[in-house]
């Protein structure tokens, strides 16, 4: 019996071993493929490629960490459906919130008149009637056309970093640390706030990013976005 034991022992390492190899293999290939990227833009200072790679979560928290700098009080929800935080901000002297934010990290696509809607909704829910839609992206005409009537003041990528740069340096290198300070690059799950994966389809070879808790999880994004 204890022979018997033994061989079966030792017939199972080949089909255990290999797939412990394997999944050690992909974790360091994929280590290795987020420091290549990281070592194409430059990390010392704020520019357009460096916003552009930031994923959507690390935007957020930029994002409030700017109006923090500004001198607002921020409060913080993860009430939208799609998973996005409400920024709330209070200014000086004030008790009460009176500013909403949402954010929306780069995409190929100009950021259009829904996510304009869905702001406007949010801010009626809220009480508040003034708010704001960062991107590290660019905006429609229609957006631009819908926030102009509604008190909704539109912040792009470019003028994003303008103002970053006009903070005095001392709290621009502090929301730069904040920026890139692990692993920026990869998307977070907006379900389980967990990292995502790279993952390519069976049908076509596409390449997606894909929960970690698949299938328990099936949230995706497309790897074109942040």
């Amino acid at each position: 019996m204890q022979i018997l034991r033994g061989a079966l022992r030792i017939v199972s390492l080949p089909f255990t071993l290999p797939a412990f190899a394997l999944q050690r293999a992909r974790g360091a290939s994929s280590a290795r493929a987020r420091s290549a990227e990281r070592a194409r833009f430059d990390t010392r200072k704020w520019n357009a490629e460096l916003l552009k790679r930031v994923e959507w979560r690390r935007l957020e928290e930029i994002c409030a960490a700017y109006f923090e700098a500004r001198g607002f009080a921020t409060q913080v929800t993860g009430s939208r459906p799609d998973g996005g935080a409400d920024i709330a901000l209070c200014a000086v002297g004030s008790a009460a919130p009176s500013i909403l934010v949402h954010c929306k990290a780069w995409d190929a696509y100009r950021v259009g008149i829904k996510a304009l809607r869905e702001l406007r909704a949010a801010m009626v829910a809220a009480g508040m009637s003034e708010g704001v839609l960062v991107t590290s992206g660019r905006f429609t005409h229609d957006a631009v056309a819908f926030a102009s009537k509604e008190n909704i003041h539109l912040i792009d990528g470019a003028a994003l970093l303008g103002k970053l740069a006009e903070l005095p340096p001392e709290k621009s290198l502090a929301l730069l640390k904040l920026a890139t300070q692990g692993d920026f690059l990869t998307p977070t799950c907006p379900k389980c706030a967990t990292k995502m994966t790279s993952r390519k389809s069976t049908s076509g070879g596409r390449m997606y990013w894909g929960c970690r808790n698949y299938p328990a999880c099936k949230q995706t994004f497309s790897e074109t976005l942040g």
